[in-house]
């Protein structure tokens, strides 16, 4: 008994073979492309690849599945609504999550911080030392870790204080009364900055430690900005050095601001 062929069928059935191997094609280049944008260079980032690679799985043979039944000429109605309906539940329930998701997608994609920078959050500052596609993870000077949501890091403005590098700026303001010489009271501060084993001093690579003079009414302000190669431990330099100005700047008797009495007899004396 001869059997004839359905065309029809055979048409049908490389239809949904082209769909399938579309389906591989597009699923190969995707992941090539998120690879590339991300970049795999530690555990976080590939981390990151592989869940955005198993949700883009997920979608890519849903659809496919759904043009292959299409294709036989199965009613596809009620699979489709029943999708549209799940993927609407769905999408307010993890509003939230799909939102972080995205967010430190763009993070990622963005390189706007990587692990090991130092981020500033508002008045938040402390040291990246996870990424993952929902929150990222801080590490304060005080060694207290803060986990926050993506979404929210976007919404809010992000300051990379060292951009990749392990050197940043930081700054400390002292205070003097006005009677006393600002550039003997810069020439003590600068040297006792120098004495740190973490501050950075380089003509060659603008590593400079530069002053800022402001004069208040009764008092001179002084802020001193000067570079340091550890800026995970910030804030500890700093009260390293301000301790140690304040106690050279006792021992060249330039005081902060002083009552008028004493004010008055040190005039008094200097004449």
């Amino acid at each position: 008994m001869l059997y004839i062929i359905d065309i029809a069928f055979l048409i049908q059935v490389a239809k949904a073979i082209i769909i399938v191997a579309g389906a591989f094609i597009l699923l190969s280049l995707t992941n090539r492309l998120i690879s590339k944008v991300i970049g795999a260079s530690n555990e976080d980032r590939k981390r990151v690849i592989n869940n955005v690679k198993r949700f883009l799985q997920l979608v890519v043979y849903s659809v496919a599945v759904i043009l292959v039944l299409w294709n036989f000429e199965i009613d596809v109605t009620g699979i489709i609504a029943g999708l549209g309906i799940g993927a609407l539940v769905i999408g307010f329930a993890l509003k939230d999550i799909i939102e972080n998701w995205v967010s430190g997608f763009l993070i990622f994609s963005g390189k706007t911080y990587k692990i090991g920078d130092v981020i500033q959050v508002g008045e938040m500052k402390g040291v990246v030392t996870s990424i993952s596609l929902r929150t990222t993870t801080l590490k304060t000077y005080n060694r207290n870790e803060i986990i926050m949501p993506n979404s929210l890091l976007l919404k809010e403005k992000i300051m990379n204080l060292t951009c990749g590098s392990k050197e940043t700026v930081t700054n400390i303001v002292f205070s003097i009364d006005y009677v006393f010489d600002v550039d003997k009271a810069k020439a003590v501060i600068e040297v006792a900055i120098r004495c740190h084993p973490n501050v950075v001093v380089s003509a060659k690579r603008k590593r400079e430690i530069r002053f800022l003079v402001r004069c208040k009414e009764w008092s001179t302000e002084i802020e001193c900005l000067f570079w340091i190669n550890s800026p995970e431990n910030e804030e500890f330099i700093k009260s390293w050095i301000s301790e140690l100005v304040k106690k050279k700047l006792a021992e060249q008797k330039i005081l902060p601001p002083i009552p008028a009495i004493m004010r008055k007899d040190f005039l008094e004396r200097k004449e």
